[in-house]
């Protein structure tokens, strides 16, 4: 499949963009710290050469929080196509604006900006409406548009597949169309709280309010991991009467029923999960949403098909949602999906009346001002939430180990930089993935 899907975008050639992945070095030759992919289940911290000013619109940020997503695995394990050896990985980072390119007009050397996972234009049709994921004119991938019709727009970190950037597990990161995509933060928002504006909690927001969870509805959420956690979260403040979590991870389960006061379901233990819930909910679920991941299959069906590559997804989540949910429910899509699956209940789908929504990846533009003023800095919502580990972006390597291993509890880790601020009150101190995992 990787090979194919390489040879396809060889011959293809890259679309046009408004912008390129390709950047100057300093001129110093002065280089960084940043987490590079070799093969699967092989990523190391090198020093890489820190990047400098290259169109007008860039800016260069100087990160002081960065971590690693539950999507990123999926490029840990090789299993996004078109990733090259040494390409930096990482799609959510925050730090201070280093330098400015010559048409940036809106911030200032020493501002600290967190940045959105996607690069947008600011000028397409998607981008005027803040749909920032969406953008027409920053993912150069002939791929992707070749297998979904349209292409998203450039992510930071995440293959050539979009876009080829180098990603933000890095000291330095260069930010193309710097003005649209960097947004500044106020004094007192500390740095665990703003840098996961960046994406998972946008993410998380997105599923709840584009699914469309409403006041009095019964909520089930699959994957209890740090958008699943956030998303039960967003789901309560939005007036869910009832949300039902399905993981298979003790701590999370535990952490769900304890400190969300959520019901669990432990998958492992209940082999059918949607038997479960209609003995709970007799009539099904309101809303279902999906915030696990493809990469897992459960039953060994699906384990041979993916490991002959003859599908890339497996549909049992799916398909347990759509049986879970009432008629004419509500089904969500927030995990990373890639390709094709086989065995899809489309029968259900479609006798039931099902609401199947594929809910992209999350415009952050669309949402981050939001979450920022009338939640965070409300107080309504604290990433304490997820937040389990700080530790320095020397062990970054080893942190993907543990992370992939689900150790100790872990969830959503503050990876910080030589340029980090103390850890805020509240939020975890800094530790040694080897004192933990």
């Amino acid at each position: 499949m990787q090979t194919i899907a390489i040879a396809v975008q060889d011959r293809m050639g890259p679309l046009p963009t408004v912008i390129h992945p390709e950047y100057k070095h300093r001129e110093d030759g002065s280089t960084m710290k940043a987490l590079a992919w070799f093969a699967a289940d092989d990523v190391r911290v090198v020093d890489a050469p820190i990047p400098d000013i290259t169109e007008a619109d860039d800016v260069i940020v100087k990160v002081t929080g960065t971590t690693i997503c539950g999507s990123d695995l999926h490029l840990y394990h090789g299993e996004i196509v078109t990733l090259q050896k040494g390409d930096i990985l990482g799609h959510e980072f925050m730090g201070v604006v280093d330098r400015i390119g010559p048409n940036v007009t809106n911030l200032t050397i020493g501002q600290r900006v967190v940045a959105s996972f996607q690069i947008a234009c600011g000028e397409c049709s998607y981008c005027k409406q803040k749909l920032s994921s969406f953008c027409d004119n920053t993912n150069n991938s002939p791929l992707m548009k070749k297998m979904y019709g349209q292409k998203d727009a450039g992510f930071f970190g995440y293959s050539h597949f979009t876009g080829g950037f180098p990603g933000g597990q890095a000291e330095y990161v260069r930010v193309p169309k710097g003005n649209v995509n960097l947004l500044p933060i106020p004094d007192e928002v500390p740095d665990e709280e703003a840098l996961f504006l960046s994406d998972i909690l946008p993410t998380s927001y997105h599923a709840v309010v584009d699914t469309g969870v409403h006041e009095g509805d019964v909520v089930g959420i699959w994957g209890l991991g740090p958008i699943g956690a956030c998303a039960v979260k967003w789901a309560q403040l939005k007036g869910a009467k009832r949300v039902i979590g399905i993981d298979a991870v003790p701590e999370r389960l535990q952490y769900a029923r304890e400190k969300l006061g959520i019901e669990v379901i432990n998958f492992k233990e209940t082999t059918d999960v949607p038997a479960e819930i209609l003995k709970l909910i007799p009539n099904g679920l309101d809303v279902a949403i999906d915030c696990g991941t493809f990469h897992e299959p459960k039953t060994l069906l699906h384990k041979a098909q993916k490991a002959l590559m003859l599908e890339t997804d497996v549909p049992e989540t799916a398909n347990e949602m759509i049986v879970s949910v009432r008629k004419m429910g509500r089904v969500g899509l927030i995990a990373a999906y890639s390709a094709f699956t086989n065995g899809f209940n489309i029968g259900a789908l479609m006798e039931k009346g099902v609401r199947f929504i594929g809910n992209g990846q999350a415009p952050v533009h669309l949402y981050w001002k939001e979450i920022l003023n009338e939640y965070i800095r409300a107080g309504k919502f604290s990433t304490q939430l997820v937040v389990s580990h700080r530790v320095p972006i020397e062990d970054m390597a080893d942190l993907y180990k543990a992370f992939d291993a689900r150790k100790s509890g872990v969830q959503k880790v503050f990876v910080e930089t030589q340029f980090s601020r103390s850890p805020a009150p509240g939020f975890p101190s800094v530790t040694r993935v080897s004192e933990w995992a």
